[in-house]
Protein backbone atom coordinates (compact mmCIF):
# COMPACT_ATOMS: atom_id res chain seq x y z
CA UNK A 1 0.00 0.00 0.00
CA UNK A 2 1.25 3.45 -0.87
CA UNK A 3 2.47 5.77 1.86
CA UNK A 4 2.53 9.52 2.18
CA UNK A 5 3.82 12.16 4.56
CA UNK A 6 1.19 14.22 6.31
CA UNK A 7 1.82 17.69 7.73
CA UNK A 8 -0.11 19.60 10.39
CA UNK A 9 -2.35 22.72 10.23
CA UNK A 10 -5.99 24.16 10.03
CA UNK A 11 -9.04 23.92 12.24
CA UNK A 12 -12.10 21.82 12.85
CA UNK A 13 -14.32 21.07 15.79
CA UNK A 14 -16.87 18.38 16.56
CA UNK A 15 -20.42 19.77 16.85
CA UNK A 16 -22.75 18.57 19.62
CA UNK A 17 -24.75 15.41 18.87
CA UNK A 18 -27.95 16.02 16.94
CA UNK A 19 -31.24 14.56 18.13
CA UNK A 20 -32.71 12.24 15.52
CA UNK A 21 -32.41 8.82 13.86
CA UNK A 22 -29.01 7.21 13.45
CA UNK A 23 -27.95 6.14 9.96
CA UNK A 24 -27.11 2.43 10.06
CA UNK A 25 -27.87 1.10 6.57
CA UNK A 26 -25.68 1.43 3.46
CA UNK A 27 -27.16 3.65 0.74
CA UNK A 28 -27.66 1.84 -2.58
CA UNK A 29 -27.63 5.12 -4.47
CA UNK A 30 -24.13 5.81 -3.17
CA UNK A 31 -22.80 2.42 -4.23
CA UNK A 32 -22.46 1.21 -0.65
CA UNK A 33 -24.08 -2.23 -1.09
CA UNK A 34 -20.79 -4.11 -0.82
CA UNK A 35 -19.45 -2.63 2.41
CA UNK A 36 -20.39 -3.48 5.94
CA UNK A 37 -22.24 -1.24 8.35
CA UNK A 38 -22.63 -4.06 10.89
CA UNK A 39 -20.22 -6.31 12.73
CA UNK A 40 -19.92 -9.85 11.33
CA UNK A 41 -21.95 -12.44 13.21
CA UNK A 42 -19.23 -15.09 12.80
CA UNK A 43 -15.54 -14.40 13.24
CA UNK A 44 -13.23 -16.22 10.85
CA UNK A 45 -9.65 -16.65 11.96
CA UNK A 46 -6.77 -14.89 10.21
CA UNK A 47 -3.01 -15.10 10.17
CA UNK A 48 -1.36 -13.63 13.34
CA UNK A 49 -4.52 -14.20 15.42
CA UNK A 50 -3.87 -16.08 18.65
CA UNK A 51 -5.97 -18.95 19.98
CA UNK A 52 -6.08 -21.30 22.94
CA UNK A 53 -6.60 -25.03 22.36
CA UNK A 54 -7.80 -27.28 25.18
CA UNK A 55 -8.07 -31.02 24.58
CA UNK A 56 -9.93 -32.44 27.57
CA UNK A 57 -7.99 -35.05 29.55
CA UNK A 58 -5.00 -34.46 27.23
CA UNK A 59 -2.83 -31.68 28.70
CA UNK A 60 0.11 -32.62 26.45
CA UNK A 61 -2.06 -31.85 23.42
CA UNK A 62 -3.36 -28.54 24.79
CA UNK A 63 -1.92 -25.06 24.23
CA UNK A 64 -2.60 -22.04 26.43
CA UNK A 65 -1.95 -19.73 23.49
CA UNK A 66 -0.58 -20.19 19.99
CA UNK A 67 -0.35 -17.79 17.04
CA UNK A 68 -1.69 -18.60 13.61
CA UNK A 69 1.12 -18.26 11.06
CA UNK A 70 0.97 -15.84 8.15
CA UNK A 71 0.30 -18.78 5.82
CA UNK A 72 -2.89 -19.50 7.79
CA UNK A 73 -1.73 -22.66 9.57
CA UNK A 74 -1.31 -23.34 13.27
CA UNK A 75 1.20 -25.80 14.72
CA UNK A 76 -0.38 -28.33 17.09
CA UNK A 77 1.09 -31.19 19.15
CA UNK A 78 0.81 -34.58 17.40
CA UNK A 79 -0.88 -33.03 14.36
CA UNK A 80 1.69 -30.54 13.10
CA UNK A 81 0.50 -27.72 10.83
CA UNK A 82 -3.29 -27.46 10.55
CA UNK A 83 -5.12 -24.95 8.37
CA UNK A 84 -6.87 -22.40 10.60
CA UNK A 85 -7.34 -19.18 8.64
CA UNK A 86 -10.81 -18.82 7.18
CA UNK A 87 -12.43 -21.08 9.79
CA UNK A 88 -14.49 -20.17 12.83
CA UNK A 89 -13.27 -21.37 16.22
CA UNK A 90 -16.02 -24.04 16.24
CA UNK A 91 -15.09 -25.24 12.75
CA UNK A 92 -11.42 -25.49 13.68
CA UNK A 93 -12.23 -27.33 16.92
CA UNK A 94 -14.30 -29.88 14.99
CA UNK A 95 -11.50 -30.33 12.43
CA UNK A 96 -8.94 -30.88 15.22
CA UNK A 97 -11.20 -33.47 16.85
CA UNK A 98 -11.43 -35.40 13.57
CA UNK A 99 -7.67 -35.28 13.08
CA UNK A 100 -6.97 -36.39 16.66
CA UNK A 101 -9.41 -39.26 16.33
CA UNK A 102 -7.68 -40.35 13.12
CA UNK A 103 -4.33 -40.12 14.96
CA UNK A 104 -5.54 -42.57 17.60
CA UNK A 105 -6.80 -40.29 20.38
CA UNK A 106 -9.93 -41.82 21.93
CA UNK A 107 -13.03 -39.60 21.92
CA UNK A 108 -11.16 -36.24 21.73
CA UNK A 109 -13.07 -33.18 22.93
CA UNK A 110 -11.60 -29.85 21.90
CA UNK A 111 -12.40 -26.38 23.21
CA UNK A 112 -10.91 -23.56 21.16
CA UNK A 113 -11.06 -19.81 21.85
CA UNK A 114 -9.76 -16.66 20.23
CA UNK A 115 -7.41 -15.00 22.72
CA UNK A 116 -6.20 -12.12 20.54
CA UNK A 117 -7.49 -10.77 17.23
CA UNK A 118 -3.95 -9.64 16.42
CA UNK A 119 -4.71 -9.59 12.68
CA UNK A 120 -7.06 -6.65 13.24
CA UNK A 121 -4.68 -3.75 12.93
CA UNK A 122 -5.49 -0.27 11.68
CA UNK A 123 -3.14 2.59 10.82
CA UNK A 124 -4.36 6.03 11.91
CA UNK A 125 -2.62 9.10 10.48
CA UNK A 126 -3.05 12.82 9.95
CA UNK A 127 -4.96 15.02 12.37
CA UNK A 128 -5.03 12.79 15.45
CA UNK A 129 -3.29 13.20 18.79
CA UNK A 130 -1.31 9.94 18.65
CA UNK A 131 -0.83 8.57 15.10
CA UNK A 132 0.19 4.94 14.87
CA UNK A 133 -0.77 1.34 14.22
CA UNK A 134 -3.36 -0.12 16.60
CA UNK A 135 -5.00 -3.47 17.24
CA UNK A 136 -8.78 -3.20 17.26
CA UNK A 137 -11.57 -5.58 18.19
CA UNK A 138 -13.61 -7.30 15.44
CA UNK A 139 -16.66 -5.16 14.75
CA UNK A 140 -15.02 -1.89 15.81
CA UNK A 141 -15.87 1.15 13.70
CA UNK A 142 -14.18 4.28 12.36
CA UNK A 143 -14.96 6.08 15.62
CA UNK A 144 -13.01 3.41 17.51
CA UNK A 145 -9.95 3.98 15.29
CA UNK A 146 -9.94 7.68 16.14
CA UNK A 147 -10.43 6.88 19.84
CA UNK A 148 -7.43 4.54 19.78
CA UNK A 149 -5.36 7.44 18.45
CA UNK A 150 -6.60 9.66 21.32
CA UNK A 151 -9.05 11.50 19.08
CA UNK A 152 -8.70 14.26 16.49
CA UNK A 153 -6.51 17.29 17.11
CA UNK A 154 -7.92 20.81 17.34
CA UNK A 155 -6.66 21.49 13.83
CA UNK A 156 -8.13 18.38 12.20
CA UNK A 157 -10.41 18.75 9.18
CA UNK A 158 -13.20 16.39 10.23
CA UNK A 159 -15.03 16.79 6.92
CA UNK A 160 -12.23 14.88 5.18
CA UNK A 161 -11.59 11.58 6.95
CA UNK A 162 -10.57 8.84 4.54
CA UNK A 163 -10.37 5.06 4.89
CA UNK A 164 -7.97 3.30 2.52
CA UNK A 165 -8.68 -0.40 2.11
CA UNK A 166 -6.86 -3.10 0.16
CA UNK A 167 -8.92 -5.85 -1.44
CA UNK A 168 -8.89 -8.26 -4.36
CA UNK A 169 -9.40 -5.40 -6.81
CA UNK A 170 -6.58 -3.30 -5.37
CA UNK A 171 -6.74 -0.27 -3.10
CA UNK A 172 -10.02 1.56 -2.58
CA UNK A 173 -10.77 4.68 -0.58
CA UNK A 174 -13.86 6.23 0.97
CA UNK A 175 -14.28 9.68 2.51
CA UNK A 176 -16.39 10.39 5.59
CA UNK A 177 -17.55 13.58 7.28
CA UNK A 178 -16.71 12.67 10.85
CA UNK A 179 -18.89 15.47 12.20
CA UNK A 180 -21.89 13.75 10.62
CA UNK A 181 -20.68 10.36 11.88
CA UNK A 182 -20.50 11.79 15.42
CA UNK A 183 -24.01 13.22 15.07
CA UNK A 184 -25.40 9.89 13.88
CA UNK A 185 -26.40 11.17 10.44
CA UNK A 186 -23.70 9.26 8.52
CA UNK A 187 -22.74 5.61 8.79
CA UNK A 188 -19.92 4.81 11.21
CA UNK A 189 -18.32 2.07 9.06
CA UNK A 190 -16.98 -1.21 10.40
CA UNK A 191 -13.20 -1.44 10.12
CA UNK A 192 -11.45 -4.21 8.19
CA UNK A 193 -7.99 -5.60 9.06
CA UNK A 194 -5.31 -3.53 7.34
CA UNK A 195 -7.43 -0.39 6.98
CA UNK A 196 -5.61 2.94 6.92
CA UNK A 197 -7.46 5.94 8.32
CA UNK A 198 -6.31 9.43 7.36
CA UNK A 199 -7.80 12.42 9.18
CA UNK A 200 -7.52 15.50 7.01
CA UNK A 201 -5.55 18.67 7.71
CA UNK A 202 -5.26 21.85 5.68
CA UNK A 203 -1.52 21.27 5.87
CA UNK A 204 -1.70 18.10 3.77
CA UNK A 205 0.14 18.34 0.49
CA UNK A 206 -1.88 19.89 -2.32
CA UNK A 207 -2.01 16.47 -3.98
CA UNK A 208 -3.78 14.91 -1.00
CA UNK A 209 -6.15 17.83 -0.51
CA UNK A 210 -7.18 17.66 -4.16
CA UNK A 211 -7.41 13.87 -4.00
CA UNK A 212 -9.79 13.84 -1.01
CA UNK A 213 -11.97 16.61 -2.41
CA UNK A 214 -12.23 14.82 -5.75
CA UNK A 215 -13.75 11.67 -4.26
CA UNK A 216 -17.22 11.29 -5.78
CA UNK A 217 -19.34 10.94 -2.62
CA UNK A 218 -19.14 10.44 1.10
CA UNK A 219 -19.03 6.81 2.21
CA UNK A 220 -18.39 5.36 -1.25
CA UNK A 221 -15.36 3.08 -1.61
CA UNK A 222 -13.71 3.93 -4.92
CA UNK A 223 -10.79 2.07 -6.51
CA UNK A 224 -7.63 4.14 -6.90
CA UNK A 225 -4.52 3.71 -9.01
CA UNK A 226 -1.12 4.72 -7.63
Amino acid sequence: MATATFLVAACGTTPPPAIGPTVIQPATGMGQDSYSSAAPTLYRLRGTDKISVVVYREPDLSLEEVAIALDGTVGLPLLGAVQAAGLTTNELAEDIELRLRAAGVKDPQVSLNLTSAASHRVTVEGGVEDPGVYTFQPGDRLSAALALADGPTRVANLKEVAIFREGEGGISVAKFDYRSVSQGTMIDPVLEPGDRVVVGLSGLSQFWQDFLRALPAFGLFTNVNW
